[in-house]
């Protein structure tokens, strides 16, 4: 009776523990997602590329980074209040053209939801206020 119970409980912690996980995200995983985004952005640096840094993107207004040329759709996007949290991010990273309808971002968008979890954890480490 006392290993069916400790078998119990080291079993709620495990999938507890892994709820956890792949709820948050992995970062070091998401790194490895980002290299289908690094050829237009940067994540580490406030460097515009062909897309605007996402240094800081959480939290940011969208079409707002200084320096970048956006799309009119994405001005008007941010002007009508879409700012880039978690949730808006996952909509956006799902189907960039059906979440801001003519965006300049060509990118098809990610189908995998882990991959999305683990991308917008490793934009997160660059959009703590320091």
């Amino acid at each position: 009776m006392k290993y069916q119970i400790l078998l119990i409980g080291v079993s709620v912690a495990i999938f507890s523990a892994c709820g956890v996980n792949a709820q948050e995200g992995d970062a070091n995983a998401g790194a490895t997602v980002f290299n289908k985004c690094k050829a237009c952005h940067d994540a580490e640096t406030d460097k515009n590329k062909v897309g605007p840094s996402l240094n800081g993107v959480i939290g940011r207004v969208a079409g707002t980074h200084a320096g970048f040329a956006y799309s009119k759709a994405m001005v008007e996007a941010g002007k009508a209040g879409l700012q880039w949290d978690e949730a808006s991010l996952r909509d956006y990273l799902h189907n960039p053209k059906a979440k801001v309808k003519g965006t300049k971002m060509a990118f098809a968008g990610l189908k995998d939801e882990g991959e999305i979890s683990n991308l917008l954890a490793y934009l997160e480490q660059f959009s703590k206020k320091q």
